[in-house]
């Protein structure tokens, strides 16, 4: 299985094989974006172009994993030059159990469904249509830009105009448009999908709102990996000691709506296939330490492992001082 980073040091970017302990630098790619160009233009796999580009140099992936290196580590892909061209997104209610959780923050006389739990099951009824076919569309939801991704080792903020930030630990499909139009799943990573839980319990039409926050990716990306059912453990850590841990499963056989048709219905808006834009889309969850009760403080880390996508995603928490800042329009007119 071929996993991938990409690292940087100074104004100096390259991109590596992981092989470990070791990272083995790939020539003539600054980027996983170019990579992905090249196979692109090459009309060969990725895998097959990482082979061609493999050096002899090697890194030792400890000390740059662990932030003790020249060398840091950056987010699984980006838009180099041009982060507003990497579109960061998401799909809710797309996993067996992830409607218990929304369903007990909007909560209805038991005679009444809420609007959340009605489309967790038009999603179980029409998620995963026959091949040729579409489904159901998902929940969708909109993070924000390539400024709103942060790597591993990088705080996730709580703003001063938020009420809450939690954790959400998912898979994250990375995509590149190419010159034709044509979407290109280029791989999968490890994901924290960090949002405002408090202020969306108020009500779900807070959603929105509450997803426009930093959220994390990586460390590494990993072409074609297995994505049935995948091991998650999720821990969280305060002060040096364990303060919450849950282990679950993600994936295909756990979710309620099919891989295919989660990325039709994202890719459907031809402004999704703008050629050269790059796509960060979220695949849900199946469990919140919001759920349990936790808030999330000064820095807590947030370490999430998935089974077969490499290394941990490790972030602390920072959050912000001080009062929210009223932001002034001034007119043109």
């Amino acid at each position: 299985m071929t996993r991938l980073v990409q690292i940087r040091q100074g104004d100096a970017r390259r991109v590596a094989v992981v092989e470990e302990p070791r990272l083995r630098v790939l020539a003539d790619c600054k980027s996983v974006y170019e990579l992905a160009e090249q196979a692109i233009a090459a009309n060969q796999p990725l895998s097959h172009c990482v082979q061609e580009r493999a050096t002899s140099d090697l890194l030792d992936y400890d000390p740059i994993y662990s932030g003790k290196s020249a060398w840091q580590i950056l987010p699984a892909i980006d838009h180099p030059g041009e982060p507003a061209r990497c579109m960061v997104s998401g799909t809710g209610l797309t996993h067996l159990g992830s409607a218990r959780g929304r369903h007990a923050m909007h909560a209805l006389p038991a005679e009444e469904m809420t609007d959340s739990m009605k489309m967790f099951r038009w999603g179980v009824e029409g998620g995963r249509p026959p091949a040729g076919s579409i489904g159901t569309p998902p929940e969708w939801f909109y993070k924000g830009t390539g400024t709103s991704l942060r790597a591993h080792g990088e705080p996730l903020e709580i703003p001063a105009y938020a009420e809450d930030g939690g954790e959400e630990a998912e898979i994250a499909g990375l995509y590149l448009i190419g010159a034709d139009g044509q979407p290109r799943r280029v791989g999968l990573a490890a994901a924290n999908e960090f949002s405002d839980h408090r202020f969306e319990k108020k009500n779900y039409l807070n959603l929105a709102g509450s997803k426009l926050r930093t959220c994390s990716l990586g460390p590494e990306l990993v072409v074609d990996p297995q994505f049935d059912s995948v091991p998650v453990q999720v821990t969280i850590e305060r002060a040096g000691s364990v303060l919450w841990r849950k282990q679950f499963r993600t994936g295909e056989a756990e979710m309620c709506h099919s891989l295919r048709n989660v990325e039709h219905h994202h890719f459907k808006f031809e402004a999704h296939r703008r050629p050269g834009d790059v796509h960060v889309h979220f695949f849900g969850t199946d469990c919140l330490s919001f759920g349990d009760g936790i808030q999330l403080q000064e820095g807590d880390t947030i370490q999430i492992a998935f089974e077969g996508f490499g290394r941990p995603l490790q972030n602390p928490v920072r959050v912000s001082k001080g009062p929210a800042e009223l932001v002034r329009v001034p007119s043109l007119g």
